[in-house]
């Protein structure tokens, strides 16, 4: 498991200055905001929806064994088998032994965080076996040797004549005079390669965005059609899902799902969502012999009962990303680990520890924005402030930040000394400051002014304003 989340700083400082990325970034984060504000203002009862959301995510936390027992008892009802993996480990050992059992040496893949956190491919290549990523983005992701830079979009960070520059260096057999101008030419490239994988995959390997305990079931969300021939042309399909993927109901699942393309892409609905249950059975047309669940937990249940239960409701529709301002000019990559942006900034310190993620939770404005279009309510800032606390209690923080931050509260606790020294700065860096709007150089600020500008103070300090605003006000 390659973490690179203590980096962020250097990370986010290459990504700033790669003409490439900033190009992608700016094309392709304004639809996802654009086409999300069109789908919830063409729903009246969002808001409500969002209550009903969190409301089903929580009491499935309150009552988290129980649904899972009841969904293995439903999978081998229909034929299937669940797996518990407590550990990555276990997981990855559990989708080996399953693929060596049926022989395979072609794997085809649906798109899958999860298998992202589990470094499934790279496992499966290091004992023979051949892994295909059927997503379009994850296909040429694969062919480049990357990670996904985002949750539903994993080539968000790629521009089109990235694409094309690798389909001629890894499809080697191209001709010259191939174009690819349109989204379709890229298409049709990846379909004429992926065609013959799915035909001769002995397994197939998705997620699940949700399980169904009353039934069963796992559903899988995508608008290409390379999920469903993953699960029903193989032999073998392989489910790999994290413990707070399960819900009660059919009826609660749809719930989610009207939140959930809606939060994602702006759709009412994905083009496609699949509902598998089990094996094939007599008169079926189609489906596996073999269904497998591998239900993992890597520290999943450490989370239940805790400051950060609430991130166990995230569905994974990357609405917090897309409206991130930080993540909007570093991109995916930088958070140096499987899950970017805001929830990214929870669920990385929590699931490889704080010592190796600690940055990236103070890599927030807290403008408020990631928690405001969460469909499922995760207080995602109030999250980040309890990962500084702890950051601060076990002393990871810098010395010189926390030197300043006692100095601080000094002054703080003494309230008439506060308001003069802020009074104070605020004149001085005034009459410094007169005629710019900001400072690009301070000294004993190198720290601030390294990243970004300072700037110049005006119009007091935030209390003589308050004083002044109240005083207006009385009758």
């Amino acid at each position: 498991m390659l973490v690179t989340s203590p980096a962020f700083k250097d990370n986010a400082a290459r990504a700033l200055e790669s003409p490439g990325l900033q190009k992608a970034l700016d094309r392709a984060k304004g639809g996802f905001l654009s086409k999300r504000g069109a789908a919830v203002a063409g729903l009246p009862e969002f808001e409500r929806l969002r209550d009903i959301g969190r409301d089903i995510k929580n009491h499935t936390l309150q009552h988290l064994d129980f649904y899972l027992e009841e969904y293995e008892a439903k999978v081998q009802g229909a034929g299937g088998h669940v797996h518990w993996c407590h550990t990555a480990d276990d997981a990855r050992r559990a989708v080996l032994e399953i693929c060596r059992r049926a022989g395979a040496r072609t794997v085809t893949k649906g798109k899958s965080m999860i298998s992202e956190e589990l470094g499934i491919n790279d496992h499966l290549e290091a004992h023979g076996i051949q892994p295909v990523e059927t997503d379009l983005g994850e296909y040429i992701l694969q062919l480049r040797n990357e990670p996904p830079s985002h949750i539903i979009g994993p080539a968000f960070h790629l521009n089109r004549e990235d694409w094309e520059e690798s389909f001629r260096a890894s499809h080697t057999d191209l001709p010259k005079d191939r174009v690819f101008h349109e989204r379709r030419d890229i298409l049709t490239e990846a379909r004429s390669r992926l065609r013959d994988k799915f035909l001769v995959a002995d397994v197939g390997i998705t997620g699940a965005n949700f399980l169904v305990a009353e039934t069963g079931s796992s559903v899988i969300v995508t608008n290409e059609g390379n999920g469903d021939l993953t699960q029903t042309l193989p032999r073998v399909h392989i489910v790999l899902a994290s413990i707070e993927k399960v819900v009660p109901t059919l009826e609660d699942c749809t719930s989610l799902l009207r939140l959930l393309a809606r939060s994602a892409t702006g759709q009412d609905f994905s083009v496609y969502t699949t509902f598998s249950t089990g094996v094939r059975r007599e008169g079926d047309l189609d489906g596996p012999e073999e269904y497998h669940v591998i239900l993992v937990d890597a520290g999943r249940s450490n989370m239940v009962g805790t400051d950060f239960q609430d991130m166990l409701r995230c569905i994974r529709c990357s609405a917090c990303m897309n409206h991130c301002p930080v993540y909007g000019v570093v991109g995916g990559h930088a958070y140096g680990w499987v899950y970017p942006g805001p929830m990214g900034s929870v669920l990385t310190p929590t699931l490889v520890g704080v010592d190796k993620a600690g940055h990236l939770p103070n890599a927030s404005t807290f403008c408020g924005r990631c928690e405001s279009v969460c469909p499922v309510k995760i207080p995602l800032p109030k999250l980040m402030r309890h990962w500084r606390e702890r950051e601060f209690e076990r002393h990871l923080t810098p010395s010189a930040i926390r030197a300043n931050l006692g100095l601080w509260a000094w002054f703080a606790m003494r309230p008439s000394l506060y308001r003069m020294a802020t009074r104070a700065a605020t004149g001085v860096l005034g009459l410094l400051g007169r005629g710019k709007g900001s400072f690009r150089t301070l000294p004993l600020a190198g720290g601030w002014t390294a990243g970004r500008d300072l700037p110049v103070p005006q119009g007091g300090t935030f209390m003589a304003q308050y004083k002044r605003r109240q005083r207006g006000a009385r009758p």
